[in-house]
């Protein structure tokens, strides 16, 4: 079979990215080359997300658009691949005839045999990176066992499965070895990573281990609030290269919806969970995520909402409007919530946290802190704290002074303004 020059376009989340940058380090092995657009390709790749309503939008979107350029002749192939297949595949071979071939999440040596090239056991640990240079994923599990309502993410991903840690750790290396100098450790769920392997939590272990290679920084993110191992938040405050950064979404805190989402945990044992993790390190900034206009929420449990989120100042937050999965549990229930509704719902909780942030970044006005440097625009440096992970949080925008300054380096600044999501400052000292 004769060798492509192909195009991937990986869509969604982190946990994608990882995948896609896997298959491209395979195929790369067996002579494949990959290129920066469509048009120089002869092959497209889209690895697709399902999560919710607008990512699927997105990936049918693109896939037409590269059917399109089949229909002219300006590309031979098309694959299709992720979680979009996993959910919808006769369907989408009805559809979309043109497509060449539909692969799912656990398919990594049929794609790379469609393409013309091999697996290659050995070469798993390395990747192809496709963040900038400074920063990456380690993905430490794959799956979920958690059964929450609105969620379709263990038909897509499957059960639980941990990644042996001196895998991890052999992958880590490699990164750090390219130049990684922040490492963010994602999975469905951190929480549960080691009970399959060994019938504990060997999250702290591992972030120890890794803490040890190198690394600048090492972030935690999706970690679920049941089972998660506390001795990690006290790790970070004694490892100076973890962040005092947790990911930790919560959807919601009223019992009765999360009874009804199954998420395992009450308010107050949320409560308990979050005045613990404060405690033991009350220099830690914490995200999470919620969800609104769930099945037969009330006026009044979103209120109860509004009130938690006010009582406990979340740092960081997100919020989606419930969308009707038909793949979830959830789907079972009256979707009675109007989609005008959730839209407001969703816009009264992110105005609420527009006014904690702003808040929250009042503190730094004034104060010096170590970034690090994601993009140079004109005499601007954009990069970020420790506080905040790569494309979802706070920036720090800084005059560079005449610093010679590049991407993937660390500075002291000077925080003279700020607003809800931005600090703005001045470059004092460039670190490495």
């Amino acid at each position: 079979m004769t060798k492509h020059n192909v195009f991937l376009l990986s869509l969604g989340c982190s946990k994608n990215t990882v995948d896609s940058e896997r298959l491209m380090a395979q195929a790369e092995a067996s002579g494949i080359r990959f290129t920066e657009s469509a048009d120089e390709a002869d092959t497209i790749i889209i690895n697709t997300c399902g999560f919710i309503a607008d990512a699927k939008e997105e990936s049918i979107s693109e896939t037409l658009a590269a059917v399109g350029r089949k229909t002219e002749g300006r590309v031979s192939r098309i694959y299709v691949m992720g979680c979009l297949p996993e959910l919808y595949r006769r369907e989408l071979k009805e559809e979309l005839p043109e497509v060449d071939a539909f692969f799912g999440t656990r398919e990594l040596p049929e794609i790379l045999a469609a393409l013309g090239a091999e697996f290659n056991e050995g070469l798993y640990d390395r990747r192809s990176m496709l963040t900038p240079a400074h920063y990456s994923y380690l993905k430490i599990a794959e799956g979920c066992n958690r059964t929450c309502s609105f969620c379709s993410i263990p038909i897509i991903r499957g059960r639980y499965k941990s990644q042996p840690p001196e895998q991890l750790l052999r992958e880590a290396g490699l990164l750090r070895e390219k130049g990684v100098k922040e490492l963010n450790l994602i999975a469905q769920d951190i929480s549960l990573y080691g009970y399959d392997l060994a019938g504990k939590s060997l999250l702290n272990d591992l972030l120890l281990r890794l803490s040890d290679i190198g690394f600048d920084w090492l972030r935690l993110l999706y970690a679920y609030p049941v089972n998660f191992p506390l001795e990690v938040i006290r790790t970070m405050r004694e490892r100076e290269n973890v962040c005092n950064y947790l990911d930790l979404p919560l959807q919601h805190c009223n019992d009765r919806i999360l009874k009804s989402m199954n998420r395992g945990i009450d308010r107050k044992g949320t409560e308990r969970l979050i005045g613990s993790i404060r405690d033991l390190n009350p220099e830690i900034r914490l995200r999470t995520t919620m969800i609104v206009g769930y099945p037969g929420e009330t006026r009044a449990e979103f209120e109860e909402l509004l009130e938690f989120v006010e009582t406990v100042q979340f740092d960081r937050l997100g919020c989606f409007a419930y969308c009707h999965e038909e793949h979830a549990p959830a789907y079972a229930l009256d979707d009675n919530v109007s989609p005008e509704e959730k839209e407001e719902r969703v816009a009264e909780l992110m105005e609420l946290q527009e006014s904690i942030a702003a808040g929250k970044n009042r503190v730094f006005e004034g104060r010096v802190v170590k970034v690090l440097i994601d993009s140079i625009e004109g005499d601007i440096a954009i990069g970020r704290t420790e506080y905040d992970a790569p494309e979802v949080d706070n920036e720090c925008l800084l005059e560079t002074g005449g610093f010679d300054i590049q991407p993937g380096m660390f500075c002291t600044a000077a925080i003279d303004e700020s607003s809800a999501y931005e600090l703005q400052g001045r470059i004092l000292q460039t670190l490495h």
